[in-house]
């Protein structure tokens, strides 16, 4: 039994895998015959495998008939590569939130919506309810409001024209000439704050902070009933914001 153990493999997934590094190797396309002759695949299964993977994304079929490595792979290396920024900024978020007893978030500004990208909470630092998406509540969190506060005009009225400045609480900002008003309003204080906006009982604070091009925000939650903590907030999370934003616009 002992020569017998190991990880259960699958044998059509490691064909994909290893018909994949076969297309990768040749940059100006291979065909399914060569492709075959290559992995010592029959011809029948090698174009099982090409039809498959060309219908995902992960090869494409040139108009001469070869193979190249299709977009989808990007798509997965992009990502890895995003991942692997956020794993060298998370001791720093973890240092943030334990300094402050309170949740952090990282949200980046992609595709037009303000997207919750890290949270990093605990017993002692509770994350606010997350009852109403980010991306439906950016005029009444801090995180999406420090975003729209470094937005410039057009992006502003562009994401105020696709989103409805829904009352989520007493106290949200629901009509668009006073929420860019309040954004405006200070202009060199370096953080946004949600007294109560999003959620009762929780104020939030946040300043802005950048992968590479891609805007986004980095905030805190807190008590609402102690309110003299967020100048300390204010303190630690510009120190903050500014090693996160050289982490993630580090390319290597």
């Amino acid at each position: 039994m002992g020569a017998q153990d190991g990880p259960t493999l699958i044998a059509s997934v490691q064909k994909a895998f290893r018909l994949m590094e076969s297309v990768g190797a040749h940059e100006g396309g291979a065909t399914a015959k060569q492709l075959a002759r290559e992995t010592g695949f029959a011809l029948a299964t090698t174009y099982h495998l090409l039809r498959t993977m060309t219908y995902d994304g992960y090869v494409r079929k040139l108009d001469d008939g070869s193979y190249v490595l299709g977009e989808k792979l990007g798509t997965l290396h992009g990502g890895s590569r995003d991942q692997a920024r956020l794993n060298r900024v998370r001791p720093t978020l973890a240092a943030l939130r334990d300094d402050l007893s309170a949740a952090a978030y990282l949200t980046f500004y992609e595709d037009g919506e303000i997207r919750v990208a890290e949270i990093l909470d605990g017993p002692r630092a509770p994350r606010v309810d997350l009852w109403v998406g980010f991306e439906d509540a950016g005029h009444a969190t801090a995180l999406g409001k420090c975003v729209l506060r470094e937005l410039d005009d057009s992006g502003r009225a562009e994401y105020l024209s696709r989103h409805h400045l829904s009352d989520l609480t007493p106290r949200t900002v629901t009509h668009p000439s006073e929420l860019l008003r309040r954004l405006d309003a200070a202009p060199d204080v370096p953080a946004v704050t949600d007294l109560e906006e999003y959620s009762l009982g929780t104020v939030c604070v946040a300043v802005p902070v950048y992968r590479g091009n891609t805007l986004g925000s980095l905030g805190v939650s807190l008590r609402a009933d102690r309110p003299f903590r967020i100048e300390d907030a204010v303190t630690r999370l510009v120190a903050t914001a500014e090693r996160v934003t050289r982490g993630l616009s580090l390319t290597i």
